[in-house]
């Protein structure tokens, strides 16, 4: 039986894209905004449907 390769993050990949995310966000690279930004796109990209009906994703802080 051949098995595929599945690449997965693990513990030590999670950790250093935590340490990533908290030494961007101390340095001024992420901020409040920014992710209220990324956050609406992605609700725009999976929910793109309601924005063809007109729903407004946008979050508001």
């Amino acid at each position: 039986m051949a098995y595929r390769y599945r690449p997965h993050l693990g513990l030590l990949g999670a950790l250093y894209l935590i340490a990533g995310v908290f030494v961007a966000w101390n340095r001024g690279y992420l901020t409040s905004d920014l992710l209220r930004r990324i956050a609406s796109a992605l609700l725009a990209i999976l929910l793109w449907f309601l924005v063809l009906l007109g729903a407004d994703l946008h979050i508001h802080g």
